[in-house]
């Protein structure tokens, strides 16, 4: 009997062992019934880019459609194109693509931005600076074509004291009703020198420096952003990691006219400034900084702005691969979270009620990886409908 006991006691353990190392054994997992991060808005691919990388992007009241490279270390052969059933084609033409050192106003070096304004007329804004060198007398300037007769009707160069050795023009924006024949915004978002915004007046071609150095206008001092998981700092070999500076580059003007959006690339904030008082040069910059609006967090870091006839701004945030909109009370509310969009960079509303925009793995750049490029071609770009319009300040 003790022998009988004796054993049913270890058959007992023996089970309950087995069943407790059952139990301690995970079980297989399906990866594919795991939560994940949801995507949202309905991206559609427009055109996609195996050269050089892009960045800005507007396009025409008849829906034509140009892009820009800059000279950022890629082999570029033409630094402003239009795309024609996907592919690119230099524009205006081949010619002025090719630099001209005997007279650098005459042709396009490095374009970062082109824009159509009111007057459907496109608008290249040439940096002049290849590989973010000093750009050389007359390569920092502003052109415009007529779409019509895609000529040239228009080369604004701007002076030393507006275009300084340290600045970069990055992004342009353009009310027509202002003087005979309206004014450009433009941001300079140098990560070497003093940011602010450069106004031009059309007509005459004269422009002038505002909100110089002015603390909206500035990379937030140590500014970490965080793209794909990864703190994004310069890395370059044999140097120790710093932060980015680059300073104001987006920039938006409201529908009404009244006000101009803008926001560095190293921060998180928005602000406006009034452009009545931008454009009044009797102002002083002291004048024109009591105007600055402070906007508050836009929930991450943006590249490019946009905005439409409802007076809606439109912000890419790069750090979360998205688009939001910012509503007139001030409420933001996202439209994309996709991960194919890798570093929106450009926004562009379009008349067909598209918003348009760049994704052009910036972040992957080799500056920021010790000399390595982690980008992988092709860059895209993409459009995702909004049922807005254009603002139309003409």
């Amino acid at each position: 009997m003790k022998l009988l006991k004796l054993l049913l006691f270890l058959a007992v353990v023996g089970f309950l062992g087995s069943a407790v190392y059952a139990q301690s054994q995970p079980a297989k997992i399906d990866l594919t019934t795991l939560p994940r991060e949801q995507t949202l808005g309905e991206i559609e691919p427009v055109a996609v880019f195996n050269g050089p990388m892009p960045t800005g992007v507007t396009v025409s009241q008849s829906g034509r459609i140009f892009v820009n490279f800059p000279k950022w270390g890629d082999r570029v052969e033409y630094t402003v194109a239009e795309v024609k059933n996907g592919q690119t084609v230099a524009y205006p033409n081949p010619e002025m693509n090719r630099p001209n050192p005997s007279d650098p106003s005459k042709s396009l070096l490095s374009v970062q931005s082109v824009v159509v304004d009111p007057r459907d007329r496109l608008w290249i804004l040439d940096t002049g600076s290849v590989n973010f060198a000093p750009a050389p007398p007359g390569g920092a300037k502003l052109v415009g074509v007529d779409l019509k007769q895609n000529q040239v009707f228009k080369t604004i160069v701007f002076p030393p004291n507006v275009a300084l050795p340290t600045t970069y023009l990055n992004d342009v924006r353009f009310d027509l009703r202002r003087g005979k024949a309206g004014m450009a915004f433009i941001t300079d978002s140098s990560d070497k020198g003093p940011n602010g915004i450069i106004v031009v007046d059309l007509d005459s071609g004269r422009s002038w420096r505002r909100l110089n150095d002015h603390p909206s206008t500035k990379a937030v001092p140590n500014f970490l952003p965080s793209v794909e998981g990864m703190p994004i700092m310069n890395r370059q070999p044999g140097q120790p990691p710093s932060p980015i500076k680059m300073g104001a580059d987006g920039i938006a003007i409201s529908a009404d006219g009244k006000q101009l959006f803008y926001c560095p690339l190293a921060g998180r904030r928005l602000y406006s400034v009034d452009v009545d008082a931008l454009a009044d040069e009797r102002l002083s910059d002291q004048e024109v900084a009591k105007t600055v609006v402070d906007r508050g967090e836009k929930g991450g870091a943006s590249d490019g702005l946009e905005s439409d006839a409802q007076n809606r701004i439109y912000l890419t945030n790069y750090e979360q691969n998205a688009i939001q909109r910012r509503l007139p009370d001030g409420t933001i509310e996202r439209l994309v979270h996709d991960p194919r969009v890798l570093w929106p960079d450009t926004l562009s509303v379009a008349q067909d009620g598209y918003l348009y925009f760049t994704a052009n793995q910036l972040h992957r750049q080799a500056r920021y990886h010790n000399g390595q490029d982690l980008r992988q071609k092709p860059y895209s770009l993409f459009r995702v409908r909004i049922n807005a319009q254009p603002v139309a300040l003409r």
